[in-house]
């Protein structure tokens, strides 16, 4: 384990969020946990058993106002951020081209792109000031590859985390910081329930949990600072 001990998850009500928030907290973490459902929050703090120490911080990420105000209170309460990891994310429904609404294409360009870009900003200051920090973006395979499954608003945003990865590395690789995409295939997460066609229990039985891609997020975060995976592709075998 390395140096790194404070981080901040968004999506950590749920999903590959919650799952990767128990487990730096199993590893003694410090772990801000950022999403819109309090109550998700503090199941999930409760879930932990003790282990580790929360800091419970509902938030809507894709308002920047919101992100910016999130982050400050994180920043007072711990001093300073190591690891971001921007976990948060949704779909609709009503995801293809045909039918998709102007308002479900802006919930997913701010939820999943957007809010993943406020924290970033957000965050980075701190991490130039010490010259160390690693971001996790939690994109999906659709951020690969576009598919009727995923439908084009969400697959534009995942492009978009993926690309603000990059920038990262880019520009700020010279000041200590790294930036890290995983790119899962399906995953069993409440997420699944929002498909147009729900899949079934045999279905999800074939699909990765998101403790294996939590599991992912902590082998990008405990690579020593001189080394940056900068992309990871992972599927259900």
């Amino acid at each position: 384990m390395n140096e790194l001990r404070t981080a901040v998850v968004t999506g950590a009500g749920s999903g590959v969020g919650r799952a990767t928030a128990l487990k730096l907290a199993g590893e003694g973490w410090r772990v801000a946990l950022v999403g819109r459902r309090e109550v998700a929050l503090r199941e999930t703090a409760a879930m932990a058993h003790g282990r580790g120490e929360f800091l419970v911080e509902p938030c809507d990420v894709g308002k920047p106002g919101e992100a910016r105000a999130m982050a400050a209170r994180v920043l007072a309460a711990m001093g300073a951020v190591d690891v971001l990891v921007n976990a948060a994310g949704t779909n609709v429904p009503a995801r293809a081209l045909e039918v998709l609404s102007d308002d479900d294409y802006h919930l997913m360009i701010d939820a999943n792109m957007n809010g993943a870009f406020y924290c970033v900003q957000a965050f980075l200051p701190g991490m130039r000031s010490r010259g160390t920090g690693t971001v996790v973006n939690v994109v999906s395979d659709a951020g690969k590859q576009a598919s009727p499954k995923a439908g084009p608003g969400y697959v534009m945003s995942k492009f978009g985390m993926a690309g603000l990865t990059q920038a990262i590395n880019a520009e700020e690789r010279g000041r200590g910081i790294r930036a890290c995409a995983i790119f899962p295939g399906d995953i069993d997460t409440p997420l699944l329930d929002r498909r147009p066609v729900v899949p079934d229990a045999a279905a999800r039985s074939r699909m990765m949990r998101p403790e294996d891609v939590a599991d992912c997020v902590l082998t990008c975060i405990r690579m020593p600072m001189r080394v940056v995976i900068e992309e990871m592709l992972v599927r259900p075998r």
